[in-house]
């Protein structure tokens, strides 16, 4: 196995949480030499990094000269260069596996003192396929924030009523952002806040993740995607449900019935050895079979309508990670990934119909992370 270097901070390095699994909000560096672990690190976090991986050698930035650097007038930035530099060096790493996120000033710096840095998506992308029991669980918590965010939606629109093409309380437009509102509030008291681009659109707002503003349609499919973070774990979950106040129209019917059909038959077939791409296939047959158009043979006059997106993704310490599960998406599920499925529809005269669940690849199939029913009626 090659050696590996990280240099980041775990809260926006996914590969770098996955290894030294608390926040930290400074940079940092991470390394396997000749199968030793070693965490560069200052003190104020080699406490809390020694107890979450008491198998790693730390170097604090003292044990290489900080002190001595910080009087001589190099500037912050290439000070702190100089110092990786130097633990790499103290390391003995000659040659490493880096992510391709990897900050270019420092690739620079090592390049130049002849470290040879190869990046690979595949390397850390395959560490963090079968999610840690830690960050199961931290799934498993921001799926339940999001069970209760939607749930707080849709307690929203049950109180509206159609007036005219709109929704209204008390005579009064209910908009995106009041909805918007309630469900970030209802994930953030459940520990997993979720941002505040989160979807909650009919065919006014627009198409893909557009987050929706203004006043929702009364008779037409409202979307409504969220995806809240565990704070305990940085963990993400996924879910989207789709509402309808007043009447539901036979074109919305069909939807709805064309995407459950597919989603439960994708649901089905989750199984390790499987690959995304195939189950993309199943969904196009479906929805093609129906007469509307998918990514899989390209879209017609409107570029949006029909099924113009993959089936889902990946997900865990990112929104949307591996495995891919498009037609792109040719890796072969395994046990412990976590899988957000999505199938919709889109149509310019009424907007779509989308389900969304987390599905935990087992053994020999799957388990379904989302517990919320799939009524049109919210």
């Amino acid at each position: 196995m090659s050696d590996v270097f990280l240099y980041s901070d775990t809260e926006r390095s996914a590969a770098l949480r996955h290894e030294i699994p608390i926040a930290i909000g400074d940079p940092f560096g991470y390394a396997e030499v000749g199968g030793r672990t070693i965490v560069l690190t200052s003190s104020l976090e080699q406490d809390r990094i020694a107890a979450a991986r008491p198998d790693a050698e730390l170097i604090e930035w003292g044990d290489i000269g900080f002190y001595d650097l910080l009087e001589s007038g190099l500037p912050r930035d290439q000070m702190m260069l100089e110092l990786v530099s130097r633990a790499v060096a103290r390391m003995g790493l000659r040659a490493a596996t880096v992510d391709p996120d990897f900050p270019l000033a420092v690739a620079d710096r090592l390049r130049a003192d002849g470290i040879v840095l190869t990046p690979d998506h595949d390397t850390f992308a395959q560490r963090r396929r079968a999610k840690s029991p830690a960050e199961l669980a931290g799934i498993r918590r921001a799926q339940k924030a999001a069970e209760a965010g939607m749930a707080a939606a849709a307690a929203v629109l049950r109180r509206a009523v159609p007036e005219g093409d709109k929704i209204v309380i008390d005579g009064e437009p209910v908009t995106a952002e009041q909805v918007r509102a309630a469900l970030r509030d209802a994930c953030a008291a459940a520990g997993a806040p979720a941002p505040a681009d989160v979807i909650v659109a009919g065919v006014w707002q627009g198409f893909g993740h557009d987050p929706g503003v203004g006043p929702l349609p009364a008779n037409l499919p409202i979307q409504i995607d969220l995806w809240p973070r565990d704070e305990a774990s940085g963990c993400w979950a996924d879910m989207t449900r789709t509402f309808v106040v007043g009447e539901v129209d036979d074109a919305t019917r069909a939807q709805e019935a064309l995407v459950a059909e597919a989603f439960f038959k994708v649901r089905d077939a989750v199984r390790p050895g499987i690959t995304g791409r195939e189950l993309h296939a199943m969904t196009c047959d479906v929805f093609e079979a129906a007469g509307h158009k998918t990514q899989r043979t390209g879209p017609g006059d409107d570029p949006n309508e029909g099924f113009q997106f993959s089936l889902g993704h990946g997900i865990g310490l990112e929104v949307h990670e591996d495995p891919g599960m498009g037609q792109s998406g040719r890796s072969p599920l395994v046990p412990g990934d976590v899988l957000a499925i999505e199938p919709g529809l889109w149509e310019r005269e009424i907007g779509g119909v989308r389900y969304e669940d987390l599905l935990l690849v087992t053994d020999d199939g799957c388990e379904v992370l989302t517990d919320y029913p799939y009524d049109l009626t919210p």
